[in-house]
Order: C-alpha cells, then structure tokens, then sequence
C-alpha cells in the first residue's frame, strides 16, 4: 500500500451561485481522495489562520491525512471564486493568500522521504525547491494543469516520474506531440488529460488511450484531480500503463457526481472577499 505525499498548494472552492466554500487546491484534493481509495496520505503546506484555513485542516483531518508539518500562520488563506454552467465551472476571481509563505526544511525533506509517491502542482510556489524534493521522493508526480510554459517545462519535466498536463479537448495528434514533447525533456510518464475526450499517456515508446466513463455529472471540479490520485496509485503498485487510465478514469467519473473535490462544504462567511468577486445570487443569500 503506497504512501502518498501531497505537497504546495491549497485553497477554499467559493461556489458563488451556492454560498457555500469546499477545501482544495490540486495537493490537498490528491492527499485527500488518496485516503479514499485506502492509502495513508499526507498534505504539507501553508494555510491562513482565517476560517478557510481551519475547514482545510478540519478536512483534511476528518479524511485521515496527516497535516501535523502543516504550517498556519497568520493572513488569508488561498482561496477561488467559482460559478456552475451546465455542471461545469468558471473561475471568478482568486487570492493566493498565504500559500507560498513557508520554507522547506531539512526536516521536511526527511518526512518526504517517507512517502512513497510525492505530488506538486504548478501552483505550488515550489518549482525552486524541486531538485531538493527530488532527491528525497521515491517517486515524484507534478501537475502542470493547463498553464504550462516552455521554461517550466525544460526545467521541471526531468525531475519528474509521472508529468500531468491538461490540454483540453483538442486534436488528438497534438496531444500526442505534445506528451512526447515533454518526454523529451525527460519525464518518465506523461499522462495528458483531454476533458470529455478522455486522457492518454506516453511511457517510452508506448502509447495509451483512455475513454471517459460515464457518469451523471453533477460538478467537475475535482474530477482531474480524482484522475490523478487513482492512476499514482495504480500504476506505482503494478507500473501498468492501461490500468492506471483505467483506474483515473473511473474515480474522475465518480468524482464528477458529488459537488466538491471531497466534499465538506460550509457556508461561505459574510466578510469572505470572494464574495465581493460576483454577487451571490438571492437564493444562496437566503
């Protein structure tokens, strides 16, 4: 049973047309859903000592992950503002709060070592202490959601075991070029996950496609996510390429029919600054 690390960014989902707030950010949700699927996780990072930061480490806690080398100080924490089209979301406004304002000790390049799979994102304010948590993970998974660069990727891809990248719904030969693109630059695995397409994935010359699964969706926030905590834990276990799709696959399906990444929605507070991002529609202030 692996032992899975997540490490960098989090944040508050604020549903705007709901009133109400979910924990996440890309680390948090994979630490999280890891617990799910039966694996101990753990999350490292910075939250504020506002109410958003307290229902990120309740949360968490409440899912098993261990957030004793998580660090709360005090300011806002991280936070999206998200309306719902269709089942779909659109970002309204976002704070970055807190999230970057801790540095990685020796002590905590120790703790990554004791996990079997450790997991950044592209928001986690951490590329610069990469080559130091490389040195110290087993294996190391990067997500760089759909904002990557050519920069980044030169200086991130040859750290990394398994690279995430999401290139929405796009040609399929440009998925593929752009996946041995970044093999190019080193990455073990590339995994590229195509929205209602479906995702694949590149190991050395071998090619993997992967459908979606159908589902009822109710919020996709959270689904790539889910894709990505199910396919470490699959393919570390049988290095497998298919299977892990599979698995990512079929947990992004479940995933898509609860609101939230993993749940635990609280109502919004009156004073949050996301509400100031578009107006809470009468019903969700009612």
């Amino acid at each position: 049973m692996s032992r899975l690390l997540g490490i960098g960014d989090n944040t508050v989902d604020v549903y705007l047309s709901q009133g109400t707030m979910y924990p996440g950010g890309n680390t948090v949700n994979v630490a999280a859903l890891s617990t799910r699927l039966g694996h101990p996780a753990s999350y490292v990072g910075c939250v504020g000592n506002d109410e958003a930061g307290a229902l990120i480490l309740q949360a968490l806690r409440a899912e098993g992950v261990d957030v004793t080398r998580c660090r709360q100080v005090p300011g806002l924490t991280s936070w999206s503002g998200i309306e719902h089209r269709d089942g779909d979301r659109a970002f309204v406004g976002s704070d970055a709060g807190v999230q970057g304002e801790w540095t990685l000790t020796d002590d905590d390049l120790a703790f990554v070592a004791t996990h079997d799979v450790v997991h950044s994102s592209i928001y986690s304010r951490l590329d610069d202490d990469l080559p130091r948590i490389r040195e110290a993970a087993r294996v190391l998974s990067y997500d760089f959601s759909s904002e990557w660069t050519e920069p980044l990727l030169a200086r991130v891809a040859p750290l990394l075991d398994v690279a995430f990248l999401s290139a929405g719904e796009g040609n399929t030969e440009d998925a593929w070029a752009l996946a041995h693109h970044v093999a190019a630059h080193g990455a073990r695995v590339v995994v590229i996950t195509r929205g209602a397409q479906g995702s694949l994935a590149l190991s050395g010359h071998t090619r993997s496609l992967q459908p979606t699964v159908p589902t009822q969706v109710v919020d996709t926030l959270g689904a790539g996510d889910a894709l990505i905590t199910a396919f470490l834990h699959s393919w570390t276990t049988h290095r497998d390429i298919p299977a892990a799709l599979s698995a990512g696959a079929h947990e992004a399906a479940r995933n898509c029919a609860v609101h939230g990444a993993f749940g635990h929605g609280v109502p919004v507070p009156a004073d949050h600054p996301a509400l100031s991002a578009r107006p809470l529609s009468q019903a969700a202030l009612s």
